[in-house]
């Protein structure tokens, strides 16, 4: 069954949704070379301290963990560690989460380490980030969830990539629902399927992860001994993006970003939802 939020409901996800927001702004500023991953998780962690929120990660199924960390070719789900020194011209998606009052919120980056990144891997990223915002913006009231999963698939095919060939949109993990858990139905594919159908339809108090995950190689993954860490088959390195978004009767509300989606979301032509927190 589908969650639906109140105003009131939705309110409160804006609010750790904004404590994911510091967590993506300082992990951003502390993802330099030379620094573990676990630095990062530090960072993570003191955020969420600060905020006086919980963490929605740490402990989840056993994760050890405040975020997780994906480098190169790890597609999601890498777990920080005192080994995994960043280097310059590294690529690594932070994902995120925090509980405010029992209401949780999601969100995940790329980031680009130090310099000298090839130009695929700009544009890999650049790709990911832009068909997650193709996604929030098929997210309106009357629309299914098949509407969002096309305009996912849909933007990254119509991308040319680099040298040739296409890139490959993650299979095995998606978007989800969220509010008083950190995954719940319905699952968001980043394609479409015909076995899925069209989905629920989307009313206000909609509330869904939208996170494409998109390589340069192959769309096919696997999982490390560690139980956790979801590699490219081929090796080939990987973009991750995502946000927690409302559906409102006003329009979208990204609810992890600053400004709510509205900078990005008028690029796409749609009105996003005003902030609830004022």
């Amino acid at each position: 069954m589908v969650q639906i939020k109140t105003p009131e409901q939705i309110a409160k996800m804006r609010e750790a949704g904004l404590v994911v927001a510091a967590i993506h702004a300082a992990t951003r500023e502390a993802a330099v070379p030379g620094a573990t991953t676990k630095d990062l998780d530090e960072v993570a962690r003191k955020v969420i301290a600060d905020h006086g929120a919980k963490s929605n990660f740490l402990g989840y199924g056993g994760f050890p963990a405040t975020i997780c960390t994906s480098v190169n070719e790890v597609v999601v789900h890498g777990i920080p560690d005192e080994k995994t020194v960043l280097k310059d011209g590294d690529i690594i998606s932070v994902d995120a989460g925090a509980i405010v009052d029992g209401w949780h919120g999601d969100a995940a980056y790329t980031a680009f380490v130090g310099t000298g990144h090839a130009p695929e891997l700009i544009e890999l990223s650049r790709v990911t980030e832009e068909s997650m915002w193709a996604g929030i913006a098929a997210m309106k009231a009357g629309n299914r969830l098949v509407d969002i999963s096309k305009a996912i698939e849909t933007y990254i095919r119509r991308q040319p990539k680099p040298g040739g060939g296409k890139y490959g949109i993650v299979e095995d993990y998606g978007g989800h629902g969220i509010g008083t858990e950190m995954h719940m139905d319905p699952h968001l594919l980043n394609y479409v399927s015909r076995k899925r159908g069209k989905g629920p339809k989307l009313v206000p108090g909609f509330c869904l992860a939208i996170e494409p995950m998109v390589a340069l190689g192959t769309p096919r993954t696997e999982v490390l001994a560690d139980d956790w860490t979801v590699v490219s088959t081929d090796g080939t390195w990987s973009s991750h993006w995502e946000h927690s978004v409302a559906v409102t009767e006003e329009g979208p509300l990204v609810l992890t970003a600053p400004d709510c989606g509205r900078a990005k979301l008028a690029e796409l032509g749609v009105v996003a939802a005003p902030d609830p927190l004022g």
